[in-house]
């Protein structure tokens, strides 16, 4: 529902901005797992001109605490934000920088 939305927007309203993206972004995690602090930083505008920019998709930083990172490696929390964002990582999102922390590394 939410990809679907989000085309329609981008076909008529094709200079949007991100927050449509932001929100899909801690929607989808904030449903695949315990998230006690997320940030999503559009990153966007510091590509324009970049090759991938000229998708029409979005460069983001995130920073995300969660206590199921608990015990994983890097590249597992990497992989658990990659498999909860799903499709949108094709279609919506070109770059993502990942910060994942459990809650007492924050700390």
């Amino acid at each position: 529902m939410h990809l679907l939305l989000l085309n329609l927007l981008k076909k008529y309203f094709p200079n949007m901005d991100n927050t449509a993206r932001i929100e899909l972004i801690k929607q989808r995690l904030s449903d695949s797992m315990s998230v006690s602090e997320i940030d999503v930083e559009d990153d966007s505008h510091k590509h324009v001109g970049h090759a991938g920019a000229k998708s029409g998709k979005g460069h983001f930083n995130l920073f995300l605490v969660s206590d199921d990172f608990d015990g994983k490696s890097l590249i597992q929390r990497h992989r658990m934000v990659y498999e909860a964002l799903g499709d949108a990582m094709e279609t919506e999102i070109h770059a993502l920088s990942i910060k994942a922390h459990t809650t007492s590394e924050k700390n």
